[in-house]
């Protein structure tokens, strides 16, 4: 069976991000709606669900996925007003600086929620309406490099996100008999606004040694990898992560000499 230009289209599919009222979230939420999809938005922020969702031409509904009940009911209004969703991109989430020897009880928890508890009841909800309805499906979850290397005073961040690469495994192969595809998009510096704030003071003058591509990525390059991840382009792909890092997860600590341009273990 060949290609055709057409595999790459949503055109009929019900897309829920979560998270997308900015940022990564907001990016693949365009791009999603860009080729076809009629989008929900999931964003607990009022105010940028409301901005995100009119911008876009999405249903937008204020919803914190760390709660079960939140998410049946934002669930069982996107069916209501646009149709069952099957497309799932599991983006939302959150970090704060959280040290080893400092880290609360409370601090570990509101990171494990924000970045790992709302995959499985997102996941869960949409995938039993799929089974039910006997459709097929994608879900995509936005993990981070993190999830695979040390993370100096992000440990219960990076541990999260490094569950969620596990999770979506799994979930993969019980989901697989019933033709839902579940993947990982993973990235390294993006330009967000999360970003700034965790950077206030901006990227460092080297970020162009520490990314093998040079710079740091922009969300379209993270929506275009979603999307791939959404249709049927990408109909024989689950339980993969894919870096769309400019090459970092890859480089392994190898940088760019500022000098000579060539790769050195370490910076320079």
């Amino acid at each position: 069976m060949a290609i055709d230009p057409s595999d790459i289209l949503l055109t009929g599919r019900v897309a829920v991000v979560t998270g997308g009222g900015a940022g990564i979230g907001r990016g693949i939420a365009e791009g999603l709606a860009a080729f076809g999809a009629s989008v929900a938005i999931w964003e607990r922020n009022a105010e940028t669900c409301a901005s995100a969702a009119e911008a876009i031409g999405a249903l937008g509904i204020v919803t914190d996925v760390r709660d079960g009940e939140q998410v049946d009911a934002a669930l069982q209004r996107t069916t209501s007003e646009l149709a069952i969703p099957s497309i799932l991109v599991n983006n939302a989430g959150g970090v704060f600086t959280s040290p080893l020897l400092d880290t609360t009880e409370n601090g570990w928890d509101a990171l494990y929620k924000s970045n790992l508890r709302h995959v499985l009841l997102c996941t869960q909800r949409v995938a039993r309406g799929l089974v039910a309805a006997g459709q097929p499906g994608s879900v995509i979850n936005v993990t981070s490099i993190e999830g695979v290397r040390a993370a100096p005073g992000y440990a219960a961040y990076a541990a999260a996100k490094a569950g969620v690469i596990n999770y979506t495994k799994t979930a993969a192969l019980e989901l697989a008999t019933h033709r839902i595809r579940v993947n990982a998009l993973a990235p390294d510096v993006t330009m967000t606004e999360g970003i700034m704030r965790v950077l206030p003071n901006g990227l460092s003058p080297d970020i162009g040694q520490m990314i093998p591509m040079g710079r740091p990525g922009h969300v379209d390059e993270m929506a275009a990898a979603a999307v791939f991840l959404a249709s049927d382009m990408s109909s024989y792909v689950t339980g993969q992560t894919i870096h769309v890092d400019g090459g970092t997860h890859a480089a392994g600590g190898w940088y760019h000499n500022p000098q000579t341009g060539d790769y050195e273990l370490g910076p320079g």
